[in-house]
């Protein structure tokens, strides 16, 4: 079954979180604060998508309101061709496996990432994040010169920061009347698409309809770096 940067990032937190997604997920709460931070980071993306002046987004519905990923692929690679300066949720499939990319941004011969996170703090996750998307975007034969992170910039951060995973540039800018941050984590995400490349297969069985349940007891995982939505079920 295919695997999505959600799945990837949720199976990387509990294998037992992506399965129930997949084969139960009328047993998730998202408590109101939490899908209020959601709607908060969608807007945030919204919001950025013109940080560095015009731009196309792939974004395209059905008729039923659902997201047209077939369609969105198509234009991707429309504009992939023309060699469009600014691509916004530009869309990849490799072996079913996707991905939308929050900001593509012609950089030479090749594009820089972008991955827009409503937060002070350039996180584990996020670079995690920005890894599936540079593996996929990497089978689809697109040469990706940098991975970056548009965070908030209007108050000091505090990031998370390992030696193997530094961020290599720091950079300020300003749209919309609001102050945002620019990490390059290129190192960091190249290491986590490794990760990607060794498990991507695995996180897709887990989403069969024959696939059991995996035998994952309650610990440290169900509040880091988020708390569950399955945590009432697993702690029953």
């Amino acid at each position: 079954m295919p695997v999505s940067k959600t799945d990837f990032i949720r199976a990387l937190q509990c294998e037992k979180m992506l399965w129930l997604d997949a084969h139960a997920p009328e047993l998730k709460i998202i408590p109101p604060e939490v899908q209020a931070r959601l709607d908060a980071g969608n807007d945030f993306g919204d919001v950025a998508m013109g940080i560095f002046g015009d731009y196309v987004e792939t974004t395209t519905f059905r008729e039923d309101g659902r997201l047209n990923y077939a369609a969105m692929i198509e234009k991707t690679q429309a504009l992939l061709r023309d060699d469009a300066p600014v691509i916004c949720e530009a869309a990849f499939t490799w072996y079913g496996n996707f991905c939308a990319a929050d900001i593509l941004r012609k950089e030479g011969a090749g594009y820089a990432l972008y991955e827009v996170k409503n937060s002070h703090s350039a996180r584990k996750e996020f670079v995690t994040d920005l890894g599936f998307q540079h593996f996929l975007l990497r089978k689809c034969g697109v040469p990706v010169t940098s991975c970056n992170l548009i965070l908030r910039g209007d108050e000091p951060p505090q990031d998370y920061c390992h030696p193997d995973e530094p961020y290599e540039k720091e950079e300020f800018r300003t749209h919309a009347d609001f102050r945002y941050r620019i990490v390059t984590v290129t190192k960091g995400a190249r290491l986590a698409d490794k990760l990607a490349s060794e498990r991507i297969f695995e996180y897709g069985k887990l989403k069969r309809k024959d696939a059991p349940m995996p035998d994952v007891s309650p610990s440290h995982h169900c509040e880091t770096p988020y708390r569950c939505w399955y945590y009432e079920y697993c702690h029953k």
